[in-house]
């Protein structure tokens, strides 16, 4: 006779296998190094800062208010 398994915990770790499978693809999808985050912040608020130096002041609009 062969061994006796437990069918609760094989399902178990079938489903541990798959999730650690569809984790790995998600990582190489959606994973950043930290250097990328920091670049792409870097290259957001320079953006940013650009934007906001070139807009222009109105006169007439602040004495509207």
């Amino acid at each position: 006779m062969g061994d006796i398994i437990n069918l609760r915990q094989v399902r178990k770790d079938r489903a541990r296998a798959e999730k650690e499978i569809k984790a790995q693809s998600n990582r190489a999808k959606f994973g950043r190094t930290k250097t990328e985050s920091e670049r792409q912040a870097q290259e957001a608020q320079r953006q940013s800062d650009r934007l906001e130096n070139s807009r222009r002041e109105n006169q007439d609009d602040t004495d509207k208010k």
